[in-house]
């Protein structure tokens, strides 16, 4: 814990997963250099968060869990975390608290801290503009100041009454902004002119084991007419051993990236990319490789999705742009065929590659925050001014 100085403001920040845990210790990199140091923190993060000071209340991993399936047999072990979190948070009594994504952990949180005379501030807006918009509501009812990463977003909240700064996504200052795809090909002794496509298939088990198959028969289908190319897959710890298994038998040469240093280079290396939707559409637009974006989930899934998502894309870009810059194709749509014409369409056109790129750019731009200096140093000047509000 950094604890340089008594009258330096505490800031008490939780964060359940590894997304949250950078955006965390790039927000708290942000606080130390706009304090000069003079800043103290406590409360809940990873191995990232814990490189910039932080002396974690218990293991991050304690709050990893996703899925019913999953949650419900250490619910009474996350209850008492809830618990031992409401009281240390309460007992430190800091300057302001500020929770980092994970809302099922950390609304439970802020909601018992309410009226604490305790700041609470959330960082990640929930895609109440995609579903349940019933939620802004809520959100403002135990919230202070939200913290949102799209330039769209603020509004829906404001309109409830709660206070919300748009300062960015963290992928405008993220390793994928300086991929190197060339330095990528050299490693693995990949020419220059060699056609790669990557593959992304998703981050979790059943995203793989829907989406891989598909991606094969595209593949098959796309080799009748462009006779030689690679595959490069980019896959996560989780997910690696059924990403090889899964494409071990495939008739194109296929590499596996299990390894985060790699990541955005082996993203950058692409031609062209085939992907789950997800974040990873804003990443390979970060790192300047053209994509087309698919998704399939069970038949059931799609009813209630339909009948709940208010929006036209799944993609960022495309809701960004409010138009459809990126092919993506979902559900029903997500074919061999249809995905193949689509691949072959950006192997082929220059003009197709430029334009979407040109627009992945205009998107980029927009997610750049509403300041000078990047979303990490914007949020911590938006944390910082609460606190001096308060005082």
């Amino acid at each position: 814990m950094i604890d340089n100085a008594p009258s330096a403001s505490l800031i008490y920040l939780i964060a359940g997963e590894p997304s949250g845990d950078i955006l965390g210790a790039r927000l708290m990199a942000a606080l130390k250099n706009e304090t000069g140091g003079d800043i103290r923190f406590a409360g809940i993060g990873g191995p990232e968060m814990e490189s910039e000071g932080l002396q974690s209340l218990f293991p991050m991993s304690d709050l990893s869990v996703m899925g019913v399936a999953e949650v419900l047999p250490r619910l009474p072990h996350l209850i008492r975390r809830i618990n031992e979190t409401v009281k240390d948070a309460g007992t430190r009594s800091p300057d302001a608290l500020v929770t980092i994504d994970s809302p099922d952990f950390c609304f439970r949180v802020t909601k018992r801290l309410k009226g604490k005379n305790i700041p609470l501030i959330h960082y990640v807006a929930p895609s109440v503009w995609a579903w349940r918009p019933g939620r802004a509501k809520t959100i403002a009812g135990f919230l202070d100041h939200l913290l949102t990463l799209l330039p769209f977003e603020p509004r829906y909240f404001e309109q409830e009454g709660l206070a919300s700064t748009f300062v960015g996504h963290p992928v405008i200052e993220g390793p994928a902004m300086t991929a190197d795809g060339k330095a990528f090909r050299q490693r693995h002794g990949i020419g220059e002119d060699e056609t790669i496509i990557v593959a992304l298939p998703g981050s979790r088990g059943g995203e793989v084991s829907r989406h891989l198959p598909i991606f094969e028969q595209t593949f098959m289908k796309l080799s009748e007419t462009l006779s030689e190319f690679r595959v490069v897959t980019v896959t996560t710890g989780n997910v690696a051993d059924a990403v090889r298994t899964g494409t071990a038998t495939w008739s194109v040469p296929v590499l596996v990236i299990n390894d985060l240093s790699e990541k955005y280079d082996a993203m950058a290396s692409g031609n062209v990319a085939l992907a789950a939707s997800g974040t990873v559409a804003l990443e390979l637009a970060a790192v300047g490789t053209p994509s087309v974006i698919t998704y399939r989930v069970n038949p059931l899934t799609a009813w209630l999705g339909r009948m709940l998502i208010k929006v036209r894309y799944a993609n960022l870009i495309n809701l960004i742009l409010d138009r459809e810059a990126v092919p993506e194709h979902i559900q029903e749509n997500c074919r061999a065929d249809i995905l193949c014409a689509e691949l072959t369409n950006l192997l082929s056109s220059t003009e197709a590659v430029d334009k979407q790129l040109d627009d992945c750019r205009e998107a980029l731009k927009a997610l750049s925050g509403a300041g000078e200096g990047g979303p990490a140093l914007l949020a911590a000047r938006a944390v910082l001014g609460v606190i001096q509000a308060k005082k």
